[in-house]
């Protein structure tokens, strides 16, 4: 089975590939976007800013977007989560690629909010999905993020966030599972998400 990491360009994902890595998984790091749509499961990493991977993504965009819209197992996480989505504020309005209907918008600047948010919060559990088996209500996980998605059909939310407003923190839809929080810097509860989505892919079981 093979999975690939689409590369933006903008940071190590070593952390990430060896998280996935398991006994008859391979992992591949890959910038091309036609070429990382062509394996058994694509995951969109969390590093960069939303302008430049959308521009890293766009001669391969229609590609991509035929391929998960067709069945493709794809994880999305934080800036991968936001570019699944129609499009994003930051710097823009920039066009996503629209897999899910939405935006993504930044948040507001408040006295005790400071922006980005950064560190542990606590996931709530709005629907249970087999890529969070295992994962509680008030299980804590790691963000990085200035900027957020909001889902135009709340149906599609799995977990929520409270940081000044509650916030969309995972959305599942079909053969898509997308994260703004970071799995492969959330110890435990971050591999066993990873674990989780690999079972998906691989169509076992999951508990």
């Amino acid at each position: 089975m093979l999975i690939t990491i689409f590369d933006y360009g903008a940071g190590n994902l070593h952390s990430l590939a060896k998280a996935l890595e398991a006994p008859g998984v391979a992992v591949r790091v890959e910038p091309d976007p036609v070429r990382a749509a062509d394996a058994d499961a694509l995951v969109l990493p969390g590093v960069g800013a939303f302008p430049q991977a959308a521009e890293r993504l766009a001669p391969g965009r229609a590609a991509v977007r035929e391929a998960i819209e067709g069945g493709l197992p794809t994880f999305g996480i934080c800036l991968g989560m936001q570019l699944l989505f129609d499009e994003s504020e930051e710097f823009g309005p920039v066009r996503g690629l629209g897999v899910l209907p939405g935006r993504v918008v930044r948040f507001l600047p408040a006295p005790a909010l400071k922006v980005p948010h950064m560190g542990w919060n606590q996931l709530r559990v709005a629907r249970r999905v087999p890529q969070l088996a295992g994962i509680e209500s008030g299980t804590s996980v790691y963000f990085v993020h200035s900027y957020y998605p909001v889902p135009a059909d709340p149906a599609v939310v799995a977990t929520t966030t409270t940081y000044g407003p509650e916030f969309a923190s995972s959305v599942a839809h079909e053969n898509v599972f997308a994260c703004q929080f970071h799995p492969e810097k959330s110890q435990r509860v971050g591999l066993r998400l990873l674990e989780n989505f690999v079972g998906v892919v691989r169509g076992r079981p999951v508990g």
